[in-house]
């Protein structure tokens, strides 16, 4: 039985079976459905001579070309649909929901599949589905702060208290500064971060408040949704104010164990925006092995940096809430204490 199923009745349920994404390697790397397995129909190569054949002799053409290409394949195609979902449930989708995915599910069917279903629509009608759920009603509770005042730390400890949250960075792989690269595995494309803000807020009650760490619209080099960004901005920032010592040496932990010259190479890119004097003394204490020196300069610029940002917000929506580095686990239970006095509309 082959069933097509909306994006929303399709992924809206615990109960989702396997998802094969039949589109080329390339599309599957540059941005997918989380979850979904790609076992593609076509190679990046032959997608592009069959896009060609259609273009130059038309759709009868192509799909002779196309049937050329894969029918050596089937039946390995098969045999890991099978080992992919022994109990013959699975879902198939390609980019619009049609040859491609229509020609699988067709494949599968015939083979024995107890149950396969198509996304109508495709990976583009997904894409949409992505989108209104950034403009959801979301009420968020934006957790602010100086650079180094442990706010991913404090989201890991309101989640431990049982609270919504979403850590931004995390899904963008980066920590949002010059230095937020360091360390840290290839950002993911712009479209692909969508899909996986996508997954972090399905599984959430709208009814219930998500806590996100404050961010500018880039997070390194992939923006936050407009209409996600746009609530955080109207939303209540609740200001983590902590002593710059105790910042200082949050970062010397945080980066201590990266490469001298990776931080230098941070520095340079900040350095017209730090100063010369500033820059300089920074690239020298880093010869030195003085972090924490290396961390008070870049702080003075950071720290400017953040007031700008904050500046454009209400300050009717600000709520500063003081803590230090040593009791983080009192400081997020202080956060929540402090939300739940807040009455959002």
């Amino acid at each position: 039985m082959i069933r097509s199923l909306p994006p929303a009745e399709l992924l809206g349920t615990a109960d989702t079976p396997p998802l094969l994404d039949v589109r080329s390697p390339a599309e599957h790397v540059h941005g997918h459905i989380p979850g979904s397995i790609n076992v593609p129909l076509f190679t990046d190569r032959e997608r592009a001579e069959v896009g060609t054949c259609y273009k130059q002799q038309g759709r009868d053409a192509a799909v002779l070309l196309g049937l050329r290409l894969v029918g050596p394949r089937l039946g390995d195609m098969v045999e890991r649909a099978r080992a992919i979902a022994p109990h013959g449930r699975i879902a198939v989708h390609c980019w619009r929901g049609g040859e491609r995915s229509a020609s699988v599910a067709w494949l599968l069917d015939k083979a024995g599949f107890a149950e396969v279903s198509t996304l109508r629509g495709g990976y583009k009608a997904f894409r949409r589905h992505a989108a209104e759920s950034f403009a959801l009603p979301w009420d968020l509770r934006v957790l602010g702060g100086y650079t180094g005042s442990g706010k991913t730390e404090l989201l890991g400890l309101l989640r431990a208290l049982g609270e919504q949250t979403v850590d931004l960075e995390d899904l963008a792989n980066h920590k949002g500064s010059a230095f937020g690269g360091l360390g840290q595995p290839p950002q993911p494309s712009a479209e692909h971060f969508g899909n996986l803000l996508w997954q972090a807020l399905r599984t959430l009650d709208l009814q219930r408040p998500v806590w996100v760490e404050d961010e500018s619209l880039l997070i390194g080099r992939v923006p936050i949704p407009d209409p996600f960004f746009a609530r955080m901005r109207s939303t209540t920032l609740f200001f983590v104010d902590m002593p710059l010592e105790d910042r200082v040496q949050r970062l010397v932990a945080d980066y201590g164990s990266v490469a001298v010259e990776g931080l230098k190479d941070a520095v340079r890119r900040i350095g017209k925006r730090l100063g010369p004097q500033h820059c300089k003394a920074a690239l020298e204490a880093l010869d030195r092995g003085d972090l924490a020196e290396v961390a008070r300069a870049t702080l003075r610029y950071y720290d400017k940096a953040y007031l700008r940002g904050a500046s454009m917000r209400d300050p009717a929506r600000t709520r500063t809430v003081p803590g230090r580095a040593s009791d983080l686990r009192g400081l997020a239970q202080r956060l929540v204490d402090h939300a739940h006095a807040v009455q959002h509309p």
